[in-house]
């Protein structure tokens, strides 16, 4: 279910300059910000929790599964280097297995690497937050990195279905509607940070952390599953593996 070399190439397409690029900018961003906020206002679990949801959870994360699910395989099947790839005596489920590892790999070193450092320089990780956020960072990445990657598969318009559902979705949407909370992957991270973190810092989700889990795992497996399915329709052997 794994090949290292589609894997590889994966990689170094995810990681090739413009793209090292976007993915550094708001992980970058939420560092500078969270220097400036501890300088001015001081160590304060509220903020903290405030800003790493607001701008971390709601913006940042969404945002970086996208650049990274969609990148793992949307460019190959817009140009069509991926019949080349399908052409390998390689059965469909390893393709995607493999190109979602990668994704999920770049998505959570994104965020949860620099979720844990902003909240380490918000308020020293008191109340748990900054692992409470950077847990919560990275199992939301793996469910995005699935569903942006089945994205990138069904059409090619994906990076900007990705965006707005990231932009309007998850950072509008999800945020202030109460029946719409439920559906957002932002919230079933939030249950996790939300159950680590201590009481009192702010911390809230509108599911439980078991559902949260559930809802997580769901997204991701049945992401990969139907990016699968579809894959094979692109495949001049459709009928194979």
């Amino acid at each position: 279910m794994f090949d290292p070399t589609v894997a590889r190439l994966t990689y170094r397409g995810l990681l090739g300059r413009r793209r090292v690029l976007l993915l550094s900018g708001l992980p970058l961003l939420l560092l500078v910000i969270a220097a400036l906020v501890r300088a001015t206002v001081g160590a304060d679990d509220a903020v903290t929790a405030n800003l790493l949801t607001g701008f971390g959870v709601a913006t940042m994360v969404p945002l970086i599964g996208v650049i990274a699910g969609t990148g793992a395989i949307a460019p190959e099947i817009e140009d069509g280097s991926v019949l080349y790839l399908l052409a390998k005596p390689l059965k469909r489920p390893t393709i995607i297995v493999s190109k979602l590892i990668v994704a999920i790999g770049v998505s959570v070193a994104f965020t949860a690497v620099p979720m844990l450092l902003a909240g380490f320089v918000l308020n020293g990780n008191s109340g748990q937050l900054a692992v409470a956020f950077a847990v919560a960072s990275a199992l939301a990445s793996i469910a995005y990195s699935a569903l942006f990657l089945l994205l990138g598969t069904v059409t090619r318009h994906a990076v900007v279905i990705g965006l707005v559902y990231a932009l309007i979705w998850e950072a509008l949407v999800g945020s202030v509607v109460p029946g719409a909370r439920v559906l957002s992957v932002q919230q079933w991270g939030l249950s996790l940070a939300e159950r680590i973190a201590a009481d009192g810092t702010g911390v809230s989700s509108s599911v439980g952390p078991v559902a949260g889990v559930v809802l997580l795992l769901v997204v991701t497996v049945l992401g990969g599953w139907f990016a699968g399915r579809k894959l094979r329709t692109l495949s001049p052997q459709a009928g194979e593996a």
